[in-house]
């Protein structure tokens, strides 16, 4: 437990339940969840329903209150709303609404970003761009900013703002055509990075020999920034059609890998320091949205669209060499998270589907229809409550037991 500790003092990151789920991909970035004492068996267990608006930001969980963002879905004159719920029953505790756009680019639109939680203080950033702080007990609202003006853009990204609020330290930064690091308390601008072109991904902040840096996957590729002042580092090209890199890197030691949609594929990169190198590409995982999981170094994730042709699957490879050991069909454009060696895949039409994490071949240990519509939300385990949200808002709890 050591080195947890020590990695929250490098990132900054406040202490927290051992299974509560602070922000995007959970309290140790890697989507998996803290939670040991879980039964899979009771996915079935609806505690309750809440309807929070249409999107796709996933949720966060921390001190018995769970946050998320809806938009009421008008495309003209619309409102997006932050929700602070009680995780027992799903009643609402406060709320802010404020005007926002819907931007419906072939899905439904809304807030697509997952809030992030940080002491007494929770960060939030909406599709078009309207970054808040509030308190996190009472909602009082602390400061706000407009990532598109403070980015110099005209309008988001073809499909709004996506990337979640990402604390390191004092600062808390944000996705946009610049990397921008606010004060996470008084919401100045500390630095910006140089501009690229938007993206839709969350960066990762990582720790090599000694040195503290970022990375993101911006839409012209793998991009490295110095975390005190913003500088590029490294750049390594990776790009796809349509403009649309929108997964995490995922880091391991000096190793990064990066995996995107349209046929794009999947690669593994050595750091260096100042270069990528290669290790390997191909087109094995194609991540459209959602990311891979690894688990004893195999990596768990759900392949889109190869080249036109349907071929969305559950995919397991091996991360060192990137052989595939199996794949498994019946999911759509779902996605994959974790507790343990169990993984959690949320089907693109509502069915949670329970599996242990094994390279020697999918093993189903339970199904369950908790959610309906298209669920392109990640699944959420925290303190013995899994949460699935629909892109209407239909937000769901389940109750499977478990101490944290």
């Amino acid at each position: 437990m050591k080195w947890k500790v020590f990695l929250m003092v490098i990132l900054g990151i406040a202490p927290l339940r051992a299974a509560d789920w602070p922000n995007w991909r959970g309290p140790n970035f890697d989507g998996i969840s803290a939670e040991t004492d879980w039964d899979p068996e009771n996915i079935d267990n609806v505690l309750w329903k809440m309807e929070v608006g249409t999107g796709f930001s996933g949720v966060a969980v921390a001190g018995g209150r769970v946050y998320t963002l809806g938009h009421d879905g008008r495309k003209s004159g619309g409102k997006e709303t932050v929700y602070c719920l009680d995780v027992k029953n799903g009643k609402k505790i406060w709320s802010d609404t404020y005007a926002a756009r819907l931007l419906p680019h072939l899905h439904e639109g809304g807030p697509a970003a997952t809030p992030t939680i940080y002491g007494e203080h929770v960060y939030t950033l909406g599709k078009d761009g309207k970054f808040n702080c509030y308190l996190a007990e009472s909602g009082k609202k602390i400061w706000g900013r407009d990532v598109l003006a403070d980015s110099g853009m005209t309008r988001p990204a073809e499909w709004g703002f996506a990337g979640s609020p990402l604390i390191s330290a004092d600062t808390v930064i944000i996705e946009a055509a610049h990397t921008i690091a606010y004060d996470r308390v008084s919401g100045k601008i500390v630095w910006k990075s140089e501009r690229f072109k938007p993206a839709y991904a969350t960066p990762v902040i990582f720790v090599h020999q000694g040195r503290k840096l970022l990375v993101t996957l911006k839409t012209e590729g793998l991009v490295v920034l110095d975390v005190a002042t913003g500088k590029t580092v490294a750049i390594q090209e990776w790009k796809t059609r349509f403009s649309t890199n929108a997964t995490t890197p995922m880091v391991m030691g000096d190793k990064i890998f990066i995996s995107t949609g349209y046929g794009r594929g999947c690669g593994l990169y050595q750091f260096t320091g100042d270069a990528f190198k290669e290790i390997y590409s191909n087109k094995a995982i194609s991540n459209h949205m959602a990311n891979c999981i690894l688990i004893g170094g195999h990596l768990y994730g759900i392949t889109g669209n190869t080249h036109g042709v349907s071929k969305k699957q559950l995919v397991c490879m091996e991360l060192a060499t990137g052989k595939v050991k199996w794949q498994q069909q019946g999911f759509g454009c779902g996605t994959v998270s974790a507790a343990g060696n169990r993984l959690m895949v949320l089907t693109e039409r509502g069915e949670l589907v329970i599996s242990r994490a094994s390279p020697d071949g999918f093993d189903a240990l339970a199904r369950a229809q908790v959610n309906t519509g298209r669920c392109w939300t990640v699944p959420v385990l925290a303190n013995g409550v899994i949460y699935t949200r629909n892109s209407r808002g239909r937000l769901v709890a389940v109750g499977v037991g478990g101490k944290g």
